[in-house]
C-alpha cells in the first residue's frame, strides 16, 4: 500500500491512478490529518508526501514520522513544486528517501517509486559488517560503535552499509547514487554529500573513518 498525501485533487488522483495501473495499491489523502488517521489503521509500504499543504506542512509531517518508532522505517518520497537546493537538502536531511520536483513525467515517477521500494525492502539476513569499533547488523537494522547504539535513517544506514561492504575502496558519488538510491540522479551528487555529512555527525568520532577522496568520492577505512 502506498499513501499519496497531496492537497491538489487532480495531482492526487493522477498519482493514485498511475500507481494502480502499474501494479501498486494506493490511497490518496488531502492533508496530514487524513494521513495520521490512516496510519492508526494500517502501515503503508511507502508515503508520497507533498510539502506545501494546508495546516501541517510536509516537513513537519516528515519530522514526526521519523521521530516515531512505529513509523520511522516507512520510506518517504517528498513530492513538491519547490526546487531550490535548500528545500531538497532540508527534506533529505530530515530523512526523506527521495525528492521529486513537479512537474515530472509519470514514467520517471514510477521508476523512482520502484527504486525506493526496492532499496527499502526489508532485509531478512542478519549479516554483520565490521570496521574497527563500528558494527552493522543488516537484519536488525542496527549500528553500534562499541556498545553504543547509533540511530540512523534508512538511507544513512544503506550508505554506511555500502561503504562497509567495500571497505578500503573509493566509491564515486555516482556509484553511491546508483547503489543506494537505485538509479542515477542525473548529476545531483549533492545528495550524497548531504547524507555523508549527517552520517558522520551521527557516528561521532567513528565518523572520521569515512574519508573524502577529493574529486572522486568516499571510502571507509580503519
Amino acid at each position: 500500500m502506498i499513501y499519496c498525501v497531496e492537497d491538489e485533487r487532480n495531482i492526487r488522483e493522477l498519482l493514485v491512478y498511475t500507481l494502480e495501473t502499474t501494479g501498486f495499491t494506493a490511497k490518496g489523502m488531502a492533508d496530514a490529518r487524513e494521513l495520521w488517521a490512516a496510519l492508526k489503521k494500517e502501515t503503508p509500504d511507502l508515503i508520497l508526501l507533498d510539502i506545501m499543504m494546508p495546516g501541517e506542512d510536509g516537513y513537519s509531517v516528515l519530522k514526526k514520522l521519523k521521530e516515531d518508532p512505529d513509523t520511522r522505517e516507512i520510506p518517504v518520497i517528498m513530492v513538491t513544486a519547490k526546487e531550490a537546493e535548500f528545500d531538497k537538502v532540508q527534506g533529505l536531511e530530515g530523512g526523506a528517501d527521495d525528492y521529486i520536483t513537479k512537474p515530472f513525467g509519470m514514467m520517471e515517477f514510477v521508476a523512482r517509486v520502484k527504486a525506493v521500494m526496492r532499496r527499502c525492502s526489508r532485509q531478512s539476513e542478519d549479516k554483520e559488517l565490521k570496521c574497527g569499533s563500528l558494527s552493522l547488523r543488516l537484519g536488525r537494522h542496527e549500528v553500534k560503535d562499541g556498545d553504543k547504539r547509533i540511530e540512523l535513517t534508512r538511507k544513512e544506514f544503506e550508505l554506511l552499509q555500502y561503504l562497509m561492504e567495500n571497505r578500503g575502496l573509493v566509491m564515486t558519488r555516482n556509484q553511491i547514487l546508483c547503489h543506494v538510491w537505485g538509479y542515477d540522479f542525473d548529476g545531483e551528487t549533492r545528495t550524497v554529500d548531504v547524507h555523508v555529512r549527517t552520517l558522520r555527525q551521527k557516528l561521532g568520532d567513528a565518523g572520521n573513518r569515512i574519508e573524502t577522496v577529493r574529486g572522486v568520492g568516499y571510502r571507509i577505512g580503519e
